[in-house]
């Protein structure tokens, strides 16, 4: 089993002495690792296995997958930029843990900027998805997709929130982004940035009161079991991005390439279908170990981040794509 340390020695031991990961492991430069936060049987996951599948059908082995689920090789951050510099090959990450790195994912990460999910399929499948996913490949990586990450809402173990007056003194965890810390400090509550891996333990013993997220990653962390309030608050719909190691690609052929990107796209249709049932699956089953689930007042939220969302919309590169999104509404 490869080890988070191990990557990261070998890493540094690579850039340091400014050789290439594909060069120092010749042997096997045609298993790619891919690497995810969430458990093996998560739709992002099953999708990813789904294409080192297809793809090892495709070359007769010669290219593999090597998976590793469940944070075993770090937080999003930390895969994000192994992967930039060639420790690792693939890295599934939330588009909110990124933003600051990646400053043009910020648009679909603005809370409301999607109407629903629909709304969000249509953008990231046209061009706007297109032209983001290009901006990865100047910070050495190569944007293969986007993944759905459901619409995100409020959960804690205090009591229901209807109105952002219920979110006054409550610690929220946010992925360390300035937009969620922003956003989170405009409905009033205390923006805690703490990894994800942590948020089990950070509810169980009171670090925090609250997070935000969709259903089905609710249900998969069995964070339900100590935060017994789900407020439907629907704030933001930011998808997730599927990113490649260019120092990776680059070693394949024409072929190969057009090969990886294919299947990953493919991927899409895969992993939608896998979350739409997962996200009905994991609701039910949080409802029914009796999560109290409630409507929150969705104008009320609108209004109290207007003013964090007007500041983005000042810069004009941001303000161009907003009404790019909001035209596919």
């Amino acid at each position: 089993m490869i080890s988070r340390r191990t990557l990261l020695s070998t890493g540094a031991v690579a850039i340091a002495g400014g050789a290439g990961v594909a060069a120092a492991n010749a042997p096997s430069a045609h298993t790619l690792t891919a690497v995810d936060v969430h458990p093996r049987d998560y739709p992002t996951v099953e999708a990813v296995r789904w294409i080192g599948d297809e793809i090892a059908r495709e070359t007769d082995g010669r290219i593999n997958f090597r998976l590793y689920p469940s944070g075993q090789l770090g937080n999003e951050t930390d895969t994000v930029n192994l992967a930039r510099f060639g420790v690792l090959d693939i890295a599934r990450v939330y588009l909110g843990a990124v933003n600051n790195m990646f400053p043009a994912t910020q648009p679909l990460a603005l809370p409301y900027i999607f109407h629903n999910e629909a709304h969000m399929r249509r953008v990231v499948d046209g061009d706007i998805g297109r032209e983001i996913l290009a901006t990865f490949e100047r910070r050495g990586l190569i944007g293969l997709a986007f993944y759905d990450s459901g619409m995100r809402s409020m959960y804690n173990a205090r009591h229901p929130i209807h109105t952002p007056e219920d979110m006054r003194g409550l610690k929220v965890r946010v992925p360390r982004a300035d937009i969620f810390m922003s956003m989170l400090d405009a409905m009033g509550a205390n923006a805690t940035p703490i990894p994800f891996g942590e948020v089990f333990t950070g509810l169980q013993t009171h670090l925090i009161d609250a997070a935000e997220n969709n259903w089905a990653t609710f249900q998969s962390t069995r964070q339900y079991e100590v935060a017994r309030y789900w407020s439907e608050t629907e704030h933001c719909c930011a998808p997730e991005a599927l990113l490649l190691s260019k120092q990776r690609f680059d070693t394949f052929s024409s072929r190969d390439k057009e090969l990886i990107l294919a299947k990953a796209q493919e991927s899409v249709a895969v992993m939608r279908g896998l979350w739409d049932t997962k996200q009905a699956n994991a609701r039910q089953t949080v409802l029914d170990a009796g999560v109290q689930a409630n409507q929150a007042d969705k104008e009320a939220f609108r209004r109290a981040v207007e003013p964090m969302r007007r500041r983005y919309l000042a810069d004009s590169a941001i303000a161009r794509v907003v009404r790019r999104i909001e035209a596919q509404a």
